[in-house]
């Protein structure tokens, strides 16, 4: 990434960060996306936790995913997040882009884990 870029999204991942908080009842789900894979976790900022995880790195999605990095590989780590919430009681969140612009995977990784059940 070109430094303009880099100071692009830290930018816009400080503001989102500004403005948004996590708490028990309502983690903040927030994604990480590299070349090769995509994470998620929900975060309780309050307590400073991670509720639950997915990436596209876990052996059962990697068994059956061509790549961790595509569409396919964020829709299945929304609806493998939306279920873990889903045991634990949590079907509200907030949701973090962490900077990315709300397209392609990012936006991907959120229709999938709203169609699971998740609300945000």
């Amino acid at each position: 990434m070109t430094r303009d870029i880099k100071l692009r999204r830290q930018k816009a991942k400080d503001r989102i960060r500004g403005r948004i908080s996590g708490t028990q009842e309502r983690p903040r789900l927030t994604i990480y996306k590299s070349l090769k894979r995509i994470y998620v976790q929900a975060v309780d900022d309050t307590s400073g936790v991670t509720v639950a995880s997915a990436s596209s790195l876990e052996k059962e999605l990697r068994a059956r995913l061509k790549s961790g990095a595509n569409m396919e590989a964020a829709k299945a780590v929304g609806a493998s997040i939306a279920a873990r919430l889903k045991e634990k009681g949590i079907t509200t969140v907030v949701f973090d882009r962490n900077g990315n612009l709300y397209h392609g995977r990012v936006k991907a990784l959120a229709d999938s884990a709203r169609e699971s059940g998740l609300q945000f």
